[in-house]
C-alpha cells in the first residue's frame, strides 16, 4: 500500500511520521544529493531489512530546495542520493516512485528489474 503525504514543513513531515508509529517506529529515509548512493538492488536491500525487522511504515521524503535541516537529518534512518544532480520536485518523485516499485519487484523474484 503507498500513500502520498505532503507536508508544509519538516516539523509537520516529522509530526506524520511518528503518528505512524505502531508496534515499530516507522523508517524515515530523505532524498539528499549528499546522501548514500545506492543501487536499485541496495535499495531493495534497505526495504528488505526494513521488513526483516518488522517495520511497518517507510516513508520516503523529497526535500525542498534549501535541503535539510541538520535536526532532520539526524531523525532520518537514511539519507539517499539520486546523483549529485537536481531534479525538479515532480520529476525526483516519479524517479522515487519507480525505484520503490523495482525494489518491490526485486524482492519478489520479478522478472521486471532484469527486463527478461
Amino acid at each position: 500500500e503507498v500513500e502520498v503525504l505532503e507536508a508544509t514543513s519538516e516539523a509537520e513531515l516529522l509530526a506524520k511520521v511518528e503518528k505512524l508509529a505502531g508496534r515499530s517506529k516507522p523508517m524515515l529515509v530523505l532524498l539528499d544529493s549528499r546522501g548514500k548512493l545506492r543501487s536499485s538492488e541496495e535499495v531493495a536491500g534497505l526495504l528488505r531489512d526494513a521488513q526483516d525487522d518488522g517495520t511497518q511504515h517507510a516513508v520516503f521524503a523529497i526535500g525542498g530546495a534549501d535541503g535539510w535541516s541538520e535536526s532532520t537529518k539526524a531523525r532520518a534512518d537514511e539519507l539517499l542520493s539520486f546523483g549529485r544532480i537536481t531534479l525538479p520536485h515532480e520529476l525526483a518523485r516519479v524517479v522515487l516512485a519507480e525505484q520503490v516499485y523495482r525494489a518491490f519487484t526485486i524482492l519478489a523474484g520479478h522478472p521486471y528489474h532484469t527486463g527478461h
